[in-house]
């Protein structure tokens, strides 16, 4: 096995390998009743010989291929899955974070009046966001085997969909944690994925199918350029709360930031059809924020509303911060706001 993945990396150039359904071998009693297994020397039920496999797997390929990732699929509360083998964990790179994956679209198929009832579903992802290096998945297994589409899995008409989908993807990208779309998704195939069949590329003549493409696009490009999206994904320092009480409203409002303290992002993501107009948020910088992302634009087949390029920050204190801002939250959709300090050069 490990001669195997080092000849996928190594002959075939792989990024990384994904290993499936790794729960299953760390437990020997994993889908078996009682007496259809046989304990460990010590009378538990790890499978030591599994663990020592993976810790090999993972130590072999790091050690070879430095720059390379392994992910394990593991869907339980295995300690250390993403910790280093010296230190006692399974030396992988990253984990699949199912909690996140599940609780996030049994919310999105919500119908918006119910969702105020169910927010707990949203937040409760940042109790355990740092415990491991995780990968946000929205894979092949949730869109396969009668489970349909994305797209078909959001709430409401055709418009409200779309818009769901596209606010699904921003609070993904927003959110701490690596991300992983599997292909369709990211320009809402309405077919659930056929191995037998190509992607609905067809869907691509109609713009509203290229307006979710070109969001996931500007995603991907602020991803990469915004240090705060992607710095300290891995960290609690990179993710600060402004407000997760709002339930009423259906708000969630949060800071991302990256090593440097001169630099935030701030996430606004309204969960329902209803425009807030006039929301006060608040920030710990005075000065210009910058809407850089705003999921609710015409050019991605939205209704238009927003917030005329960014907001600056007014001397009044709210949500525990000294400044704040007035915003406008777009119906079924998230804003994201850019600030940054720029020094004074001295000459």
């Amino acid at each position: 096995m490990i001669s195997s993945a080092a000849f996928w990396i190594d002959q075939y150039h792989a990024d990384g390998l994904r290993i499936d359904a790794v729960a299953s071998m760390l437990y020997l009693d994993y889908s078996r009743k009682n007496g259809e297994w046989v304990p460990n020397i010590y009378g538990g039920r790890e499978n030591l010989e599994a663990i020592s496999l993976l810790r090999d797997m993972n130590s072999e390929l790091y050690g070879r291929f430095g720059t390379i990732q392994t992910i394990a699929e593991e869907s339980t509360d295995w300690p250390m899955v993403t910790r280093p083998v010296f230190l006692g964990g399974l030396g992988f790179g990253m984990k699949w974070n199912m909690g996140w994956m599940h609780d996030t679209l049994d919310y999105m198929s919500l119908e918006p009046i119910y969702r105020s009832w169910h927010q707990n579903q949203l937040t409760f992802s940042i109790w355990y966001a740092f415990s491991e290096n995780f990968m946000l998945p929205l894979s092949h297994d949730e869109v396969v085997h009668g489970k349909g589409s994305l797209i078909n899995k959001m709430s409401g008409d055709w418009w409200q969909k779309r818009a769901n989908l596209r606010l699904l993807y921003g609070y993904m990208w927003c959110h701490p944690g690596k991300k992983l779309l599997f292909m369709g998704g990211e320009f809402a195939q309405g077919l659930e994925w056929n191995h037998d069949s190509a992607l609905e590329w067809q869907l691509l003549n109609k713009p509203e199918f290229v307006g979710i493409q070109n969001w996931v696009r500007d995603l991907n490009h602020a991803l990469t350029k915004y240090a705060p999206l992607h710095e300290l994904d891995f960290s609690p320092d990179g993710f600060k709360w402004i407000d997760c009480s709002d339930w009423h409203q259906s708000v969630l409002v949060w800071l991302r930031k990256g090593v440097s303290d001169d630099e935030y992002i701030l996430c606004a993501a309204n969960f329902t059809p209803v425009p807030r107009m006039g929301y006060r948020v608040g920030v710990p910088r005075l000065g210009f924020w910058k809407e850089i992302l705003n999921s609710d634009a015409t050019v991605y087949g939205g209704s238009g509303v927003g917030n005329a390029g960014g907001m600056e920050a007014e001397l009044v204190e709210s949500h525990n911060q000294p400044y704040s801002l007035i915003l406008t939250l777009p119906p079924l959709a998230i804003v994201a706001f850019h600030f940054k300090f720029e020094h004074e050069k001295l000459d």
